[in-house]
């Protein structure tokens, strides 16, 4: 993780650069250049180099750190104008306070290989579908109590469950049907819980969730706005919304998307119609998670998605940078990037000359341009020996302890 650093406390570090003649890592190609500032910054900064950067031109991107006081600091700036080893660059907007162990980013050497798949199966449906990756990797507990293969006696399983606390319950998957109540298309563009304490009182305003759940009176006001409902007129949108179910006997309801991967396949809608019943809880709420969680998990196994299986091929994305910790790759719009998913995992073939390492990764961000997608990777089980082997092909040098704390970055 980095942390922006404050105007004052940049303008302050730029400073000791100079007067401390604080060295300036630069890495490319496996060489580390060391640079210090011949000037005070002020419009520009003036760099001398220990040796001839090689491949320098004007606009070229420099990603640039140093240390002090135990801190790794990392910048980018832009060369303006250079002359054997001097050279002139922009004034960066920001430093940044490195606060994690992973590695500095260099370009990719020209003898290193990258092949990427997805760690298990991936599925092409016609489910809504949202820009979040839903893994099925925390029902193990509840899967001891429950056959996964027996569809039927599951969901008879959770209605009887459910009538200890709702007055009833709906399940209904997007299959033959489409999101059309106010409340089903609300579920099928966030891919979050509807949940109304009391109809009698107000939507959500916080999440209490670590990874946010809960549709919240400011995502609904987003979606009205989305439908063409003035902003004048949402307050009052908000409120005939709950009094209409508060008239038609509902005191209290829940709305729990059921998610497959990146698609929202259907839902669970529980509610208490008498006032003898307590209102719902958060207990509730996880307990419904968890159970939809299952029931996508029962339909895979039952082979439900079948049919929209994707055939797992390798596949080259173009690596744009890489470390210890993870890289970069770039890849064209396409049915295959739009699958490429915060959180999803990939299997990671490394090929250099003298080894193969095989390691996992898992897409921590991604963004886009007009033609590609771009996909940042943390590399989750990587071996020691290969991280040593690694380290020093990328980086072209030992790997050290000292390295392991000062070359620090992003991944």
């Amino acid at each position: 993780m980095a942390t922006p650093i404050r105007r004052i406390e940049k303008d302050f570090l730029l400073k000791l650069l100079y007067d401390e003649e604080i060295p300036v890592m630069y890495l490319k190609n496996r060489n580390e250049y060391i640079l210090f500032l011949e000037k005070p910054t002020k419009d520009q900064m003036y760099f001398k180099s220990d040796q001839l950067i090689p491949g320098l031109r004007p606009k070229k991107k420099l990603d640039l750190l140093f240390d002090y006081r135990g801190k790794v600091i990392s910048f980018s700036v832009e060369v303006v104008s250079f002359r054997d080893d001097h050279i002139v660059t922009d004034v960066p907007e920001m430093l940044y306070k490195n606060l994690d162990r992973s590695y500095s980013r260099v370009s990719i050497p020209d003898d290193l290989r990258v092949q990427f798949s997805f760690l298990g199966d991936r599925y092409s449906l016609t489910f809504p579908k949202i820009s979040e990756f839903e893994p099925l990797d925390d029902i193990g507990e509840m899967m001891q109590r429950l056959d996964p293969k027996n569809l039927t006696g599951l969901i008879a399983q959770m209605a009887a469950w459910i009538k200890g606390f709702a007055s009833g319950y709906r399940l209904v998957i997007f299959k033959d049907v489409k999101p059309e109540a106010t409340e089903e298309r609300l579920l099928a563009e966030t891919g979050k819980t509807l949940f109304i304490p009391s109809t009698r009182l107000s939507l959500p305003q916080m999440d209490p969730y670590p990874r946010k759940r809960l549709i919240l009176e400011e995502t609904f006001r987003r979606y009205l706005e989305s439908t063409g409902t003035p902003l004048s007129y949402i307050d009052d949108a908000i409120a005939r919304f709950l009094k209409s179910k508060f008239d038609s006997g509902i005191f209290s309801d829940i709305w729990v998307p059921i998610l497959f991967q990146e698609y929202v396949i259907g839902y669970i809608h529980v509610w208490i119609s008498k006032p003898d019943k307590a209102p719902f809880n958060y207990e509730l709420i996880d307990a419904l998670y968890q159970f939809a969680k299952v029931l996508a998990f029962s339909l895979k196994e039952n082979g439900y998605f079948e049919a929209g299986r994707l055939k797992n091929e390798a596949f080259q994305g173009k690596v744009v940078d890489v470390s210890v910790s993870g890289l970069l790759f770039a890849y064209p719009h396409s049915p295959l990037s739009v699958i490429l998913l915060p959180e999803s995992e990939l299997s990671v073939r490394l090929i250099t000359p003298n080894r193969t390492i095989n390691t996992n990764a898992e897409i921590v961000r991604r963004y886009k341009d007009s033609t590609m997608g771009y996909f940042g990777c943390r590399f989750l089980d990587m071996v020691p020996e290969d991280t040593r082997f690694f380290f020093e092909f990328i980086y072209g040098k030992p790997f050290t302890n000292f390295d392991a704390s000062f070359i620090t970055g992003q991944v």
